[in-house]
């Protein structure tokens, strides 16, 4: 666990229907800002993005399989972006978390603050009767030789305290068949040897967004140690912006 001497945490979790890539990063970086400043509490965004590739800062342009009018064509927009890692795929049928979180620069464990993440999707499987892991050269939650969770983020430097703040996350596949639909025009990560998996696709049974999100947050205030959580599910984009 991210070792932190932080005492009474709050988290504040909203899940989001579904929300254009470029709002949530613009609204992401507006929460940085604000936890910064001790303005806002950390967060935990949780939604699903419209059809989406994001490039990383480890990107190669190559891994993109698909031109111009074929992209058009799909109705799936491209992002260069200030995560670390490569290309991957944001969709429906997909949870994508966003921790915007304090992390002292005392205790900074920047991989095991991935590995925390890792857990919590792990742990959630686990409920399931589905074994997840990682494989040691690779980020990610995997099970068997298929990905099922992506992880990439950023460490944001804390401009008003000692430490840093978070962003991007996670992106845990929930529908079946979503490996055929988003990651066809890919190279994931830049990774041919391996495939990916969807949550359906390992049990036969549909998992709503909304009720892995819901179903993720103990186990995520318990593996990053937060004492209270409020949650709220908003009907609209636009309700993120409001104040804590």
């Amino acid at each position: 666990m991210a070792k932190t001497t932080q005492t009474n945490r709050v988290l504040d979790a909203r899940y989001i229907p579904l929300i254009g890539y470029a709002e949530a990063w613009e609204l992401q970086k507006e929460y940085v800002k604000q936890i910064d400043k001790e303005e806002r509490c950390e967060t935990l965004l949780l939604l699903q993005h419209s059809p989406t590739y994001t490039l990383g800062t480890d990107r190669h342009p190559e891994h993109l399989l698909l031109d111009e009018e074929q992209l058009k064509e799909r109705g799936i927009s491209v992002f260069e972006i200030d995560r670390g890692g490569d290309i991957t795929y944001h969709g429906p049928g997909q949870l994508v978390g966003y921790p915007l979180l304090y992390l002292e620069a005392a205790n900074l464990d920047l991989h095991g603050y991935l590995r925390d993440l890792e857990q919590v999707i792990i742990d959630w499987l686990a409920k399931y009767g589905i074994v997840g892991g990682r494989k040691e050269e690779y980020t990610g939650v995997w099970v068997g030789d298929q990905k099922i969770a992506a992880i990439g983020v950023k460490f944001n430097r804390a401009r008003s305290r000692r430490g840093f703040v978070t962003s991007h996350g996670f992106a845990l596949n929930l529908k079946a068949g979503i490996g055929s639909e988003g990651f066809q025009g890919i190279i994931p990560c830049g990774i041919t040897q391996y495939g990916v998996t969807s949550f359906e696709d390992l049990t036969g049974r549909e998992m709503k967004p909304e009720q892995a999100a819901e179903e993720l947050l103990p186990y995520f205030s318990r593996q990053f140690g937060f004492d209270q959580m409020s949650y709220r599910s908003l009907e609209h984009p636009a309700d993120a912006g409001d104040d804590n």
